[in-house]
This record gives structure tokens, C-alpha cells and sequence, in this order.
């Protein structure tokens, strides 16, 4: 399914007329992704930046055929509403982008995304490109480059510095996708691990990582078989933060999830890479250096 998100072209945005949407329009569209459809309530029958807007889901699918991907673009508190909407018309593949969704709304589309066979990426997630082919979502194309490194991103936005940086050392990507920053998550790191370990593009991965972002850190579920080199960063090394205490809400949901204790700090994350023998770089710079070394 993850494969047929990256090769897609035909893009619905639910929330078009949201100022988080017409940010991404024309990036995504000046590089080549196929933008068929908008959904904005009240707004059917008229006209965006030449896209066609409708008030439901399934009449922008009636109008314009079936659509492979939805961007969700709505306030947090509807992304669910909207998502499941999605789900409903049909559409198996999603990209959440508001940050600050309900941790229960996030759940409650996880489970019925595996029930549907949908794909989620997000909450909080910025999208994915393929260099020189497909960009869906907010990351700044200008940073990428076509290559063979995989970027998996589970950082707050600086995933495209890290990739400016191998790009400027002549190191492109074959694709970069940014997991998002909510507690709760639809695809994670072991499903792109998946992904990278069978595409023939991808040489190399690149797990980012962040103090305090994300309940579990990407080597504790990295296969000890894993057939490609992996290499790591995380930022906020030597920060001594320790993670803050969730509301009730947060930590019910996240336990659902995600077995405790968390590897949430820096420390933590670096510690559990290391002993998954991952190497773990200090450095944007260190990074590229080492991708050159194993590619």
C-alpha cells in the first residue's frame, strides 16, 4: 500500500480553503503531484487556484473519478470527522498534516484504517517526496535530491536541513517521509523499514529522531536482520530535559500503544541505539560522512 503512496498521482485536499492547505498547493503542484480535488463545506461548485471544490467527499469522487490520497488540512478537532469521511468514500491512503490531534481521534482512525486496509501517515506529518517525481505535503523540495538514502523523519521540521546538508554533499534520496510529531502515530518506523528493506532504490536509511519526540525509540524495533546500512541522528543530544507528564487522556491512549517505559530523551534513544549496534551521528555533517563511507 505504502508503495502505491509513493507512485500516486491523483491528490484530494480536505480543507482546501484552510490557510495550512493553500501553503501547500502550489509546491505540490509545481512539482508535478496531480492536486484533482478539493473538499471545503460551503464552498461546492466553485474554484481554487483552478481546482475544482466540493463540499463532500464523495461528490469530488463522483465528479473526478477515484482518488488515491486525501491530505488532510482541517483544524485538529476535525481531522477525525474528516479522515473517517475519507475512509468511508474509499480513499486508502492519508496524509494527516495538523498537529495537535485528539490522541483518542487518532486511535479511533488507526483502527479503522487496519479494518479498511488504509494507510495513515500522521498526525503532524509533513508528507513524503520522491526527488524530481512526487511531493505530497509541506517539505521544501529545494532540500532534496534524487539518490539512494531513505529518509524516515521524526522530527519537529528538521528533517529538510538534514537533507539539504547530504544533498550539498552529493548525497540524494529516493524517498524522505516525515512520520509526524503527534503522540500517536498511523504508519511508524518498523512499516518504512519494511518499505526500505525491499525497494531497489534505497541503498541506505536514515532514521531522524528528537529529545523528547516520539514514545519509543526507532532501534528498539529496527530487525537484527535488517539487510541495508541504517544510520541515525537525534537531535537535542545534550539536552538533560526529561519528558513531561501527559495529560490523562494522552497517556490512556498512549499505553495502548505503546508499551512503557518510554525512550522519549535523547539519552535514551542514543543508549538504545547504540545497543542495537545502530551508529548514532552527532552531527549533520557526521551524517553525510558516514553515508558516503557505506553507499
Amino acid at each position: 500500500m505504502m508503495l502505491k503512496m509513493i507512485n500516486n498521482r491523483k491528490i484530494l485536499l480536505q480543507g482546501i480553503h484552510e490557510p495550512l492547505a493553500q501553503t501547500i498547493i502550489a509546491p505540490m503542484r509545481g512539482y508535478g503531484t496531480e492536486v484533482v480535488a478539493g473538499v471545503s463545506v460551503g464552498h461546492g461548485g466553485t474554484r481554487l487556484a483552478e481546482i475544482p471544490v466540493f463540499d463532500l467527499v464523495e461528490q469530488a469522487i463522483a465528479a473526478v473519478g477515484q482518488i488515491d490520497t486525501s491530505v488532510v488540512c482541517v483544524p485538529p478537532d476535525q481531522v477525525a470527522d474528516a479522515a473517517l469521511e475519507a475512509i468511508a468514500a474509499g480513499i486508502r491512503q492519508l496524509v494527516l498534516m495538523p498537529h495537535h490531534v485528539p490522541p483518542l481521534d487518532t486511535l479511533t482512525l488507526i483502527n479503522r484504517a487496519k479494518a479498511t486496509g488504509t494507510v495513515i501517515l500522521g498526525a503532524g506529518s509533513a508528507g513524503l517526496i520522491v526527488p524530481d517525481q512526487f511531493l505530497l505535503g509541506s517539505l521544501d523540495p529545494q532540500c532534496y535530491s534524487a539518490g539512494s538514502v531513505g529518509i524516515i523523519d521524526r522530527t519537529n521540521r528538521i528533517g529538510d536541513a538534514i537533507a539539504w546538508e547530504l544533498t550539498q554533499a552529493g548525497i540524494g534520496q529516493s524517498v524522505a517521509v516525515h512520520l509526524g510529531t503527534g503522540t500517536i502515530l498511523g504508519t511508524t518506523f518498523p512499516d518504512w523499514l519494511n518499505l526500505f528493506a525491499h525497494n531497489e532504490d534505497t541503498q541506505a536509511v536514515v532514521l531522524l529522531e528528537q529529545h523528547l519526540l516520539g514514545n519509543k525509540a526507532a532501534a528498539t524495533v529496527i530487525p537484527p536482520d535488517f539487510p541495508k546500512p541504517i544510520i541515525a541522528y537525534v537531535a537535542g543530544q545534550h539536552l538533560p530535559f526529561q519528558a513531561p507528564i501527559s495529560d490523562a487522556s494522552t497517556s490512556i491512549a498512549v499505553q495502548k500503544v505503546h508499551p512503557l517505559p518510554h525512550t522519549s530523551t535523547a539519552t535514551e534513544k542514543v543508549a538504545a541505539y547504540k545497543a542495537a549496534k545502530i551508529r548514532v551521528a552527532t552531527t549533520p555533517k557526521q551524517l553525510a560522512d558516514w553515508l558516503q563511507e557505506v553507499l
